[in-house]
């Protein structure tokens, strides 16, 4: 536009000195020329810096992408230039992304996605997005959100927090691949960094580890006294088997050989006498020291 605006600088400088025959008019006029042709020049010149790739559009018609490099192109076409360097999309702080387990608890997750353009796919972005900071604030922040969110959405909270956070930062990961990739975006990278309860739900954990803590308590001590009760059973018996086989043994015959053993244990000692043992079924044995009458 510049370089056809000193064209028509030049043309009329020219007439307006020939008119007059005014010699600084003409001059005023190859200089306007010369000014024009070199920024016509320059505006068919464009560079492509390293890492970087454009994407041409003339008169609302999108070209072929450009790489890194100089390109000669048409005065009224605009480049529109995407790096392709990657790019760091933190979501944490006042951007953390807070989800709902499947039970319902609340959670905030902090991640970030590392994302680069695919040059070879500079003009679908371009349809998409249009210019560079609109792609992440287009394309890669909503649809990562959307996917964290739903990810979390099939697990529980302790699932979330703890057990399968692995497992759900992989598969995050995969689908914000498979979303992004043909939109030209390469995600290279999901960090699932820190997974922590809201307030609320934090309560709720609390409560219940301390619920089954008491549980755990409750049934040890359950688990205790039935083996207790267990060993006095076995103990109890033990002693009653043990009574009947005594009481088996106990009859009058070994009642008498067992007074006479006493009295011929008693008689090497002290002089005593005895009630003579057994005189009748229903007697007892007695053994007297005579030393003490």
């Amino acid at each position: 536009m510049l370089s056809i605006l000193l064209l028509i600088a030049a043309v009329v400088l020219f007439l307006v000195g020939r008119a007059r025959s005014a010699g600084s008019w003409k001059l005023g006029a190859v200089l306007s020329a010369v000014a024009g042709v070199l920024a016509g020049v320059f505006a068919c010149v464009y560079v492509v810096s390293a890492y970087e790739v454009g994407v041409p559009v003339t008169f609302g018609k999108v070209g072929t992408p450009l790489t890194s490099g100089i390109h000669v192109k048409s005065p009224f076409t605009e480049v529109t230039s995407y790096s392709t360097r990657p790019v760091d999309l933190n979501l944490y702080d006042k951007d953390v992304v807070e989800v709902r387990s499947s039970q319902g608890g609340v959670l905030y997750a902090d991640v970030t996605i590392k994302w680069a353009v695919i040059p070879g796919k500079a003009v679908e972005l371009y349809r998409l997005a249009g210019s560079e900071d609109a792609i992440q604030a287009r394309l890669v922040l909503p649809d990562s959100r959307e996917i964290i969110r739903n990810v979390f959405a099939k697990h529980t909270s302790e699932e979330g927090y703890a057990s399968a956070r692995e497992q759900i930062g992989s598969e995050i990961e995969r689908l914000i691949k498979e979303r992004l990739a043909p939109r030209g975006i390469d995600v290279t990278a999901v960090n699932l960094r820190n997974v922590r309860p809201s307030d609320k739900l934090q309560d709720q954990i609390d409560k219940k580890i301390q619920q089954e803590q008491a549980t755990e308590r409750a049934v040890e001590a359950s688990r205790t006294a039935k083996a207790e009760s267990e060993r006095k059973r076995i103990e109890a018996e033990g002693i009653a088997r043990a009574n009947k086989i005594i009481e088996k043994s106990l009859s009058d015959k070994v009642l008498y050989n067992q007074c006479l053993d006493a009295y011929r244990e008693a008689a090497k000692a002290n002089p005593v006498y005895a009630v003579p043992c057994g005189t009748d079924s229903g007697g007892t044995p007695v053994i007297v020291n005579n030393s003490k009458n």
